[in-house]
Order: structure tokens, then C-alpha cells, then sequence
């Protein structure tokens, strides 16, 4: 099974320059705790979390009203295309022991994100082999 046959498409972004107060009022209204940064040309810059702006920014006694994504948003993100197996998709999230992915067309656009329930809808062995690594790096006693 191909990513683009699970992943969820078009997913809204935020722009780096947005406040974090904006970003948190759209992850609130869209229910999701995640959004893809998109910069110049709607190029994927980053993602940013609802943890990041508790962790990064709240924690740290910035204001939400001028603190900005891209100072608290991750540069590094890890991606998947939308033409790869599902399979290759769980072997990442495992590998980068991650719960999400960014999914890229081949000219390097966002165009969904998939998530771990989504690769379980195609491969519930592999899904469950990835559930547990990523629970284990969120594990504190770790």
C-alpha cells in the first residue's frame, strides 16, 4: 500500500513569522497538536507541535502575542513521498522513532502527513512495532 492512499491531504500550515498565539489558535480550531512550517514558495520549513510552544516557549516565559514559530519550531523534520510503501513509512517513524510524517511529492511539496494509525490501517504488525518505539522515546524513565 502506498502513503498517498493512507495519509491525510492538504494539511494547513502556519508560516515561521506567525506568532505562537497564531499558530496555537489554529492547531485549537483544526483539533490537531502538530503543524507543518511553510516558508517562501510553500516550501516545508519546519513543524511545529503543541509541545514545542508549552516546552519551548511558554515553559521558557515568552510571550505568545510576539514570540514567533520559527523560534521554537523543529528545522529538521522527517519526511516521507507520497509513492513510498507504507511499510518504508513505518520502518522511519521506527527508525526516527517519531508518531507522524510529513509527505512530500517528488518536487519536494507538502502534500499530506501520515500518522502512525494511518500506516496501521495498511500493516497493523509493522504499526505496532513502531507504536512501541516511539512510546519508548517519550518514556521519561527512559
Amino acid at each position: 500500500m502506498r502513503v498517498s492512499e493512507v495519509m491525510t491531504r492538504n494539511p494547513e500550515c502556519t508560516r515561521p513569522d506567525a506568532t505562537l498565539q497564531e499558530a496555537a489558535g489554529r492547531m485549537k480550531s483544526l483539533n490537531v497538536g502538530v503543524l507543518p512550517v511553510c516558508g517562501d514558495n510553500d516550501r516545508l520549513a519546519g513543524m511545529v507541535t503543541d509541545r514545542d510552544v508549552t516546552v519551548r516557549a511558554t515553559a521558557a516565559g515568552s510571550d505568545p502575542g510576539t514570540a514567533r514559530v520559527k523560534d521554537v519550531m523543529t528545522p529538521d523534520v522527517v519526511y516521507c513521498f507520497e509513492d513510498q510503501d507504507t511499510g518504508e513509512a513505518a520502518k522511519l517513524m521506527k527508525e526516527r522513532q517519531v508518531g507522524r510524517l510529513v509527505v512530500l511529492n517528488r518536487d519536494k511539496r507538502l502534500v499530506g502527513i501520515v500518522s502512525l494509525a494511518d500506516v496501521a490501517t495498511g500493516d497493523a504488525k509493522t504499526a505496532g512495532g513502531t507504536l512501541a518505539a516511539a512510546a519508548d522515546r517519550t518514556n521519561p524513565n527512559r
